[in-house]
């Protein structure tokens, strides 16, 4: 009868020494409020009463930068935002390093992008927003090695301008594609000022190259438009322009 309750105490303090620990964590074991080892995933015995355990998560994890108003290089105010990338390589430095690492990031996170951003100016910070991610991940993974913490990336999401910005913007763009097609316009122009000056030596070179493009443009109004035309002979206009010269010549006299 004395060994029932010997057996269940056994089987009472057996259960309370038992930690699973889920693959996607690491366990840290503390004795006595002094830190002795880290257990690994899967079944894990501990002393009862005199160790416990806290667990940490290991897996890639997201920190949201809530919008910082920034004032850039060139004195435009913009309200930034970004998402950290991060990931726990070091379960007790998480732990004994820092009272709490994602609050403790965050708040660096915040920090650091003011202060890298205003060293840019607001062209520089449309353009090269993933420079600029990478220059705040370097900072940020200094300062959080000794937390225990590697920083994966810093991806900047949104970048809000002010209303008198954006349309100052949205005029500046129009003007840059009319100048563009104007640009466009006049050396289209040129081109084809080149090519009428080749067609027209080549039909003064060749005799009937006039007549041939004059028939072309006959037949090409004639299949366009219903119109009734008088054709004139070329030699007959020859003949006219000779009499008018000889009428000039006897008036001259």
């Amino acid at each position: 009868m004395i060994l029932i309750p010997i057996s269940l105490i056994v089987v009472f303090i057996f259960a309370l020494s038992i930690r699973i620990v889920q693959q996607w964590q690491r366990g840290v074991v503390f004795f006595l409020g002094r830190y002795k080892r880290e257990i690994k995933p899967g079944f894990n015995l501990i002393i009862p009463i005199f160790e416990y355990v806290r667990y940490v998560d290991i897996r890639t994890r997201t920190m949201d930068v809530a919008p910082q108003e920034v004032m850039t290089k060139d004195s435009v105010p913009v309200k930034i935002d970004a998402v950290i990338y991060y990931k726990v390589f070091d379960a007790m430095k998480s732990i004994v390093q820092v009272e709490d690492f994602i609050s403790a990031s965050t708040l660096l996170a915040q920090s650091k992008l003011r202060d890298v951003v205003g060293k840019y100016d607001l062209d520089t910070l449309l353009s090269k927003k993933d420079k600029i991610g990478e220059e705040i991940l370097g900072i940020l993974q200094v300062l959080t090695d000794d937390w225990g913490i590697t920083i994966v990336s810093v991806e900047i999401r949104n970048i809000e301008l002010p209303d008198n910005m954006k349309r100052s913007m949205a005029k500046e763009a129009e003007a840059t594609r009319e100048k563009r097609a104007r640009q466009i316009k006049a050396s289209a122009e040129e081109d084809a000022s080149l090519a009428f000056q080749k067609a027209a030596r080549i039909m003064a070179e060749a005799p009937g190259a006039i007549l041939l493009r004059q028939l072309q443009t006959w037949q090409e109004i004639g299949a366009e438009q219903n119109s009734f035309i008088v054709l004139v002979p070329t030699e007959f206009a020859k003949f006219t322009e000779a009499i008018k010269n000889l009428q000039n010549k006897k008036t001259e006299k």
